[in-house]
């Protein structure tokens, strides 16, 4: 199966879809407003003079939004239509960014640079069949003591969502519209064909510290930062809660850790 191009293909439309959402709101962004959530802005900080990697960046927002915090970015992303909108962004704004129309694996092999922070964020390591190969590239494209910081949904949520908890070299292949549920969808035009692959908690940390990075903090959090997921409860602004008999699960996990 070509994952490759039938997620490429897949995320070109999502990212027409979700440029003019409101779900991503670009003109917040534009006013100046950060698009980065609590969690990313209280757990990686100091980013100020810092070259800073992002992969798999989907049009550049968070990455542009770490520019805005002083930080000298490189966004990349299997999307070329993406690619396109992000570099129209930086234009836009008037913001130095690079960005590099890559899948995580091929970029890896060309990168001629290594970066004080390597980052990702949300809906990201789903897209890829080896988490061991993922890790390598992080090292790869680490400075001896640089920092790797994600925020990912939790893998509970996906259980709930009826796909397996542990990772299965088969791939589930599925075809579904787009989580920001704009206006212009219908129950069939703006479906996808997309493949996607399970990882657990425990395979995430794993493949990371089999890479040589050493893990610093691991966080858990009972809400989503983004109202996603069907049938969830906002508790706070921006706190959205799924419960299951009675108590919140686990929505989101942070890893933190440095190269050794």
């Amino acid at each position: 199966m070509d994952y490759l191009n039938i997620n490429k293909q897949a995320w070109n439309e999502r990212a027409k879809v979700h440029f003019d959402s409101s779900f991503y709101d670009v003109p917040s962004f534009l006013a100046g407003n950060s698009s980065l959530t609590e969690i990313e802005s209280a757990e990686l900080t100091n980013v100020e003079g810092k070259s800073l990697l992002h992969l798999q960046c989907h049009f550049g927002l968070d990455t542009l939004s770490l520019a805005r915090l002083g930080a000298k970015v490189t966004g990349v992303d299997l999307s070329d239509a993406a690619i396109n909108k992000a570099c129209d962004l930086a234009k836009q704004c008037n913001i130095d960014a690079e960005f590099v129309c890559a899948d995580v694996y091929s970029y890896s092999a060309s990168s001629q640079h290594s970066f004080d922070i390597v980052f990702t964020s949300f809906g990201a390591i789903c897209w890829l069949p080896s988490l061991t190969h993922w890790a390598q590239v992080i090292s790869d494209n680490l400075k001896s003591g640089g920092t790797f910081y994600m925020a990912e949904f939790h893998p509970v949520q996906d259980v709930l969502d009826g796909y397996p908890y542990f990772h299965n070299p088969e791939p589930d292949v599925v075809v579904e519209g787009s989580y920001t549920k704009t206006e212009t969808e219908t129950d069939s035009d703006d479906k996808q064909t997309m493949v996607t692959w399970a990882h657990s908690l425990s395979e995430v940390i794993n493949a990371l510290i089999k890479a040589g990075i050493r893990i610093d903090a691991v966080n858990e959090f009972p809400f989503s930062p983004y109202n996603c997921f069907e049938n969830l409860v906002e508790k706070q602004p921006n706190q959205f809660h799924s419960i299951v008999k009675g108590q919140s699960i686990p929505l989101v996990f942070s890893i933190k850790g440095t190269k050794s």
